[in-house]
This record gives structure tokens, sequence and C-alpha cells, in this order.
């Protein structure tokens, strides 16, 4: 049985960064339960097809490559546009006009390469936003880092409103007062901590802004600003990839790079005691809760509109 009774969610998820793709460069990928193909044409946009050719199966990622925009097959050199039609057969003299694969939606933001994911096959429902801070001269270039996690999203991204456990499981000195207010799509998530430094505590603050499971930015405030953009993508029911990018306000005067480096390290060294648990743990519905465990019922009925009935999957899939 699966430790967890959700389908895949519905959202925008992050299949690869954007500095990665080179124009031309074509990688095979595997999200939401299926094999992917992930290239990038010559005016720049990335696209993302279904991995598997129409023809006899090959494998489009494997071997495959971009000509004149169009994503050759490495078996017998079909090629298909960005939007999965198949543009040629070069040794047909009566070419295939239905062949094609499915073409996912992709926004490349935030040196995120995005895409939208929904089991009833509905358009996008909202639009991914532009962070300030990224690209900002007055805010360190991006750095990131990248976890596979043995759980699905609900149960990481809960995490964000259990206030009990920054104080037992990662050593917060103090308990975090933590809120949140739901908006559609989204979730805003504010906390107050306690940051250690060699001259002792520093209050802080933690806003967390959620759209959907998929794209969350949380800004630290306290010691020196830092805002950590983040993706949880599904690979299958049981299995996520979480990427971190962070960037830090530039105050300058040297301290920025060092204080920067040791607060990025801070929140890895706390996501990596999160792993153990997570890939441990069941789902519990309903939790047995008490005072000072946080909002987490809140962030449950928030979390319903990520998944679609059954019926809206059954038409979807026809």
């Amino acid at each position: 049985m699966s430790r967890f009774p959700f389908p895949l969610p519905t959202g925008w998820f992050c299949v690869h960064w954007s500095s990665e793709l080179a124009v031309g460069q074509v990688k095979p990928l595997r999200y939401f339960a299926r094999d992917l193909v992930l290239f990038r044409t010559s005016d720049g946009q990335a696209h993302v097809l279904d991995a598997h050719c129409p023809h006899l199966g090959a494998h489009l990622g494997h071997g495959g490559c971009v000509k004149d925009d169009k994503l050759v097959c490495p078996f017998h050199a079909w090629e298909f546009q960005g939007d999965g039609q198949c543009a040629n057969v070069p040794y047909a003299t009566r070419q295939p006009k239905k062949a094609s694969v499915r073409a996912w939606t992709v926004r490349e933001v935030n040196g995120f390469i995005m895409v939208w994911h929904d089991l009833a096959g509905r358009d996008p429902l909202w639009d991914m936003p532009e962070i300030e801070q990224y690209g900002d001269a007055g805010w360190t270039d991006i750095r990131t880092r990248h976890w596979t996690v043995k759980s699905c999203n609900q149960e990481m991204a809960e995490n964000q409103v259990d206030a009990a456990h920054f104080h037992y499981l990662h050593g917060t000195q103090v308990m975090p007062e933590t809120t949140c207010r739901k908006d559609g799509h989204r979730l805003i998530t504010t906390a107050t901590t306690g940051m250690a430094t060699s001259q002792g505590a520093v209050d802080g603050m933690i806003e967390v802004n959620a759209w959907g499971f998929g794209f969350t930015t949380t800004l630290f405030t306290g010691i020196v600003e830092t805002m950590l953009m983040s993706s949880c993508s599904p690979v299958d029911e049981e299995t996520c990839e979480l990427f971190f990018a962070f960037t830090v306000k530039d105050i300058g005067k040297g301290i920025t790079g060092g204080v920067g480096k040791a607060f990025m390290a801070e929140v890895g060294r706390q996501l990596e005691q999160d792993i153990p648990v997570w890939e441990n743990k069941i789902y519990i519905h309903p939790p047995v809760l008490v005072d000072g465990d946080g909002p987490i019922g809140k962030f449950r009925g928030w979390a319903k509109q990520f998944y679609p009935s059954d019926e809206q999957i059954s038409a979807a899939q026809g």
C-alpha cells in the first residue's frame, strides 16, 4: 500500500535549471511518473515533450539531437517540432500527418524551467511570478542546491506551517510563532525565529510564499536578507526532487559572502535533517494536534485544491 493517499498534484514544477540547458542541447527527464525529453531551440525556447517516438518507441532523449530546431529521433531520424508534431520523416514519400508526441506547457522564469502538470488536462490555472530579487544588482549571484527525496509534495510542503519541529528537530532556540493566510492557489506563512550568532541570538522573520506545491519563495530577515526560491517536483507518487536557489542582499564590506554562505549551509543542514523523517513517515488523517503545532489544519484545507476529482481525471482521459 502507498504511504500517501494523494495523486500527482496540479501546478507548476521545475524540471531543470535554465543555466544548464544550452541551445541545441537535449536531455532525458523523469517527472510526473512519465519519461520526458527537454531541448532548447535557436530562439532560446525550452521545450518539453513526452519521451517516446510514436513510430517504434525510441526514447528521444537518449541519442536524440536538435537539427534545424527540430528534435530528431536517434532510431529512424523522425523529426519533431517543439509543439510535438512530426515535421518530417526523411525516407518516407508520404508524411504521417497525424504523428505527434505530447508537448507540455513550459515557462522559464527566475532561472527555473517550469512545466505545468494537471491530471485533469486543464490549461494553467495561474501564472508563475517573477521574483524581484532574481538578477537584481543589489543581490548576489544565484547559488543552487538539489536533493532527491522519497516523499510526496504535500508531506514536504507541510513543514512550512509545522512550528514545533523547528525547535525539536532542527534545534532552533525558540519555538516560532507561525501564522498563515490563504489566497486562492497561494499560501503566505510568516514565522518568528531566533538566529544564533557569535554575539548571541538575533531576532528574525521568515515569510514563505507558496504558489501551489511547485514554487515557493522564502525570505529570511534578521542577520542578512536571504531569498530562497525553491521547487518541489514530483518524479512519481512517492519521490520528489527539490531545487533550491539562494540569493543574498549585498551589504558589502566583505560581510555578505561569508554570512550568506553560512546561512545557506544552515538551511541545507536543516533540510537534510528533514529527509530521513520524510522518507520514513506516513500520512496520518486526521492527525492528533495540540496547541503549538502551528496551522496544520489550515494548510491541509488549502492543499485539497491541487488534486483534481476522479470525475475530472476520467473526463481528461476520455
